[in-house]
């Protein structure tokens, strides 16, 4: 009999697979966040960056893509995969990122993954959330509560940090959307890679060359070397590689669970690196969210 995704999953070697691919994803998106909270300092646009990764990712993936066969792009599936989780979410975290400390964007993207893939998987996969993992969602909840307490009682009265949270919101329910589906659908993780970011580059990159706003000759050539290399290699090409094998491994779920721990890495680390303060709101932000995401990503109980 042939074993279902969960069953693959309880096994101990796929369990072990399947946590060290969503720990690999963990450590390079906590590092996405911070280097593209670096790069949205500068003159950089969200446009800047997305189209950085696109152009980089894309020429890295060329030479291993022309074997997918011309069946691959006349799925329109994959195009949906493509542009929701490719050039629209691109678009929306990294303009995010330019109004919102690093440390928020950990909480509202990765943080909010395993309340927005629940509600979504529900419909979608037709996966009823356990008790266990609902009683998860709670102090994810409260932790985002804390990081919005600042704006919502005026002792952070920057409207435009409240942008950068409602494009990182929009860009965590887009990437929500985009995991449920692959799970869903299926495909390899190998040709989704490859397809993501050639077929958004394909629509993005003319579109951005021709009409879209560009700080990109403002920066430093570091910084655009740091932007391009490590945003086209490391959530282009291995992280999406590891989020797509513990999705399959672990469940679209699981592997929300486990991404929000990103937050409590990335907000820590933007202290040193970015000089981004830690109040006691974002703290406790930081800490729920975390506790939220190791509870339900424990296994459950029958």
């Amino acid at each position: 009999m042939e074993l279902s995704l969960s069953d693959k999953a309880d096994k101990p070697a796929g369990a072990f697979a399947g946590y060290l691919a969503a720990f690999g994803t963990v450590i390079i998106w906590a590092a996405f966040l911070v280097i593209s909270r670096l790069g949205g300092k500068t003159a950089l646009t969200g446009w800047d960056i997305a189209a950085l990764r696109l152009g980089v990712g894309s020429v890295l993936l060329l030479p291993f893509s022309w074997r997918m066969g011309w069946g691959v792009w006349r799925d329109l599936k994959l195009w949906v995969l493509a542009l929701s989780g490719g050039a629209v979410f691109l678009v929306l975290i990294y303009s995010g990122l330019k109004l919102a400390p690093a440390a928020h964007g950990g909480i509202l993207m990765p943080g909010m993954q395993p309340f927005l893939v629940t509600i979504l998987a529900w419909p979608i996969l037709k996966t009823r959330p356990p008790r266990q993992r609902l009683v998860a969602l709670l102090p994810i909840a409260l932790g985002v509560i804390c990081v919005a307490m600042p704006t919502l009682t005026g002792l952070q009265p920057d409207s435009s940090t409240l942008i950068g949270d409602g494009l990182i919101l929009a860009a965590s329910s887009i990437w929500a959307l985009y995991s449920v589906l692959a799970k869903k659908w299926s495909y390899d993780a190998w040709i989704l890679t490859r397809f993501l970011a050639l077929a958004s580059g394909l629509i993005y990159l003319p579109l951005y060359l021709l009409f879209l706003p560009k700080g990109i000759d403002q920066v430093s050539f570091g910084m655009l070397a740091l932007q391009g290399l490590y945003q086209g290699i490391g959530p282009t090409i291995l992280a999406m590689l590891f989020f797509l094998r513990s999705v399959s491994l672990l469940g679209a779920e699981r592997t929300g669970a486990l991404i929000s721990l990103v937050p409590i890495i990335a907000g820590l680390a933007a202290v040193p690196l970015l000089d981004e303060p830690l109040s006691g709101w974002l703290v406790a932000g930081l800490v729920l969210v975390s506790i939220g995401a190791v509870l339900a990503a424990r296994p459950i109980r029958v």
